[in-house]
C-alpha cells in the first residue's frame, strides 16, 4: 500500500515493495534533473527495513548548489510532483506527489546538516534492532493519538531523534 489522505496519520507494516518503489522513482528522477543530481536518498521509515511507516517514499535528492532546485521545478512537474517552495521545511526545496501523497523530495544542496541527520538517523535505525524496536513503539503509540494531526505527530518524535542524533 502507498499513499497517505491529507490530514490523516496511520502506518502500515513495512514491504520490500517501499525499495522497489524507491528504485523506480530513483530512475524517473534521475531521468529529468540528473545533470544537477549528486545523489538520491531514500530517507525516513520506508526505507528502514522492519519499521512500520506512513507509506509515502521520502526522497533525499542531493544537489550541487541550492539554486539548481529551481532548474528542476517544471522537470519534476512532468512527474506529478507539486512543488511547494522552500519555506515548508529548512534549508530544502520541497515536492510531494499523488493525492493521497505517495511520494515527497526533499532536495538539499550537498553537506546541509538537515541532510547529513537524516542519513546517520537512518543507517543507525537500519543498524540498531533496539533502537529500531523502540522507534517503532513510538510511532505506534503516536499514530493512534494524533490520527489526524500529522504534525504533532511528526513534533512529538524530536525528542528521540535528537537523542539518537546525540549518540552517533
Amino acid at each position: 500500500m502507498l499513499g497517505l489522505p491529507k490530514g490523516e496519520v496511520f502506518l502500515v507494516p513495512w514491504t520490500e515493495d517501499w525499495l522497489k518503489e524507491f528504485l523506480l522513482e530513483k530512475g524517473r528522477i534521475q531521468e529529468k534533473i540528473g545533470k544537477y543530481i549528486l545523489a538520491i536518498h531514500h530517507i525516513g521509515s520506508t526505507a528502514v527495513e522492519g519499521l512500520s511507516a506512513k507509506p509515502i517514499i521520502d526522497i533525499a535528492v542531493e544537489i550541487k548548489e541550492f539554486n539548481d532546485g529551481k532548474h528542476c521545478v517544471s522537470l519534476l512537474e512532468s512527474l506529478g510532483y507539486s512543488y511547494k517552495g522552500t519555506n515548508i521545511l529548512p534549508d530544502r526545496h520541497y515536492f510531494n506527489k499523488g493525492e493521497p501523497r505517495t511520494h515527497q523530495i526533499h532536495m538539499y544542496q550537498s553537506g546541509n546538516r538537515f541532510l547529513m541527520e537524516q542519513l546517520k538517523f537512518r543507517d543507525y535505525l537500519r543498524n540498531n534492532d533496539k533502537a529500531r524496536m523502540e522507534y517503532q513503539e513510538l510511532k505506534m503509540n503516536l499514530s493512534k493519538a494524533n490520527k489526524n494531526d500529522k504534525h504533532k505527530y511528526a513534533d512529538e518524535k524530536t525528542d528521540f531523534v535528537k537523542s539518537i542524533l546525540e549518540k552517533i
